[in-house]
């Protein structure tokens, strides 16, 4: 069965940089997407960036292009997120997703999630 497990959130200084990863078993690499998705008090899910596992293509929602970088190892079945240049607003739960083509950041398009790791942003 499909297992996503994130690991690597924290607590971090405004300007500092954290890595996100996502460890996955039972995901099917054909179409296989994955997407870092966020939530904080008070806003709506949103998505912050997405792989497509076989072709590494990837997307990034606008708050983040530049900072943000995601990536995968395939052989390790793992997918990252580095993040730096984080500021409060990236305070959030963030969850790992797995979901199939095509490449978006939109939860619909995401199956399966995982248990969220949270990241804290302090001025």
């Amino acid at each position: 069965q499909v297992q996503l497990v994130e690991s690597g959130g924290g607590s971090v200084q405004a300007g500092g940089s954290l890595r996100l990863s996502c460890q996955t078993s039972g995901v099917s690499y054909s179409r296989a997407c994955v997407g870092w998705f966020r939530q904080a008090p008070g806003k709506e899910r949103e998505g912050v960036a997405s792989i497509y596992i076989r072709g590494g293509n990837t997307v990034y929602a606008d708050s983040v292009k530049g900072r943000f970088t995601i990536s995968r190892d395939v052989a390790k079945n793992e997918v990252y997120l580095q993040m730096n240049s984080l500021n409060t607003e990236d305070t959030a739960m963030y969850y790992c997703a797995a979901g199939t083509l095509p490449l978006l950041l939109d939860a619909q398009g995401y199956y399966y999630w995982g248990q969220g790791t949270q990241v804290t942003v302090s001025s």
